[in-house]
């Protein structure tokens, strides 16, 4: 007999984009919307993705980075409160935890990255890209000029850029494998069985849904990929910050076009539910004379 698959037992949201009502001034009204359906995850094929989760110098020397990426305060309360809770959980009941990572050089030292590049090798050669056009690059300037991210922050953000470093509460342990693209985490899924990647750090719009090693890399290679509500943020705007509507909308985008979307608490508890089971057997299992000599 093979060995037993661990599984959580959990809800997850979807979103029901059927039946639009064409009698309706506005058919999309009659959708259903959010629903909460059960769901069952074997564990060792599903891996939680730590993705971008980045630390900067504090906001008075890099302020340039804050005026234009408006999200990290948010991050900062997230890292905080939500990460220790899920990583924690994650690692005690012996999840799969991989990290997927931008930037120049802060990872390269650690063992996971190393493990990673030697298993993944080589990426395969990149297709020529665009040719150069001076036309595109004047109009590329002024698109950072008076778009994003400011000329004025230039400076900050490269300063910032330079001094990145991963965040104590999502810091990889060395065990943890380490990817810097799609190329290397395919091979990192492949080695340990795992075909769903469940995305959580930042930005859901923004670096997970589109940056190497993201969700629409991922999924055109086969892969369900979901996200934790709680536990990621979006990029937003003027008109769309304080509500989040970004972030609302890149839930439904997950929902229809990668995965689905789980809820901290109700994760978490399923974790800690296997786990909590897990140590009772272990107890069980343990004879008069050690359960003696462990007092």
């Amino acid at each position: 007999m093979g060995k037993k698959q661990r599984a959580i037992r959990l809800q997850a949201e979807i979103y029901q984009q059927f039946d639009a009502d064409i009698s309706l001034d506005v058919p999309g009204e009659a959708y259903g919307g959010w629903k909460t359906i059960p769901v069952e995850l074997p564990l060792e094929r599903t891996a939680l993705v730590s993705m971008h989760t980045w630390s900067f110098d504090p906001p008075e020397k890099i302020m340039g980075l804050f005026h234009a990426v408006e999200y990290l305060g948010r991050a900062d309360r997230i890292m905080g409160t939500a990460y220790p809770r899920l990583l924690s959980a994650v690692r005690k009941a012996r999840m799969p935890l991989f990290h997927v990572v931008g930037g120049k050089s802060y990872f390269r030292d650690f063992p996971g990255y190393k493990r990673t590049v030697k298993l993944a090798g080589p990426a395969p050669q990149a297709s020529p890209g665009a040719p150069r056009d001076p036309a595109v690059a004047a109009l590329n300037k002024l698109r950072i000029k008076h778009g994003f991210p400011g000329e004025h922050n230039l400076k900050d953000i490269d300063v910032a850029h330079n001094a990145v470093s991963f965040p104590p509460e999502a810091r990889p342990l060395d065990t943890e494998p380490i990817a810097e693209n799609a190329h290397q985490l395919n091979a990192i899924c492949r080695e340990h069985g795992v075909s769903h990647l469940v995305y959580v750090g930042f930005a859901i719009n923004w670096c997970i849904l589109m940056s190497p090693g993201g969700m629409m890399e991922m999924s055109r290679l086969g892969y369900l990929c979901s996200t934790i509500r709680e536990c990621t943020t979006a990029v937003e705007n003027k008109e769309t910050a304080r509500r989040e509507l970004c972030k609302q909308l890149a839930l439904w985008r997950v929902s229809l076009a990668f995965g689905l979307v789980f809820g901290l608490d109700n994760f978490v508890a399923a974790l800690q539910k296997l786990s909590d089971k897990r140590g009772a057997k272990g107890k069980r299992g343990r004879s008069p004379k050690s359960r003696s000599s462990s007092r």
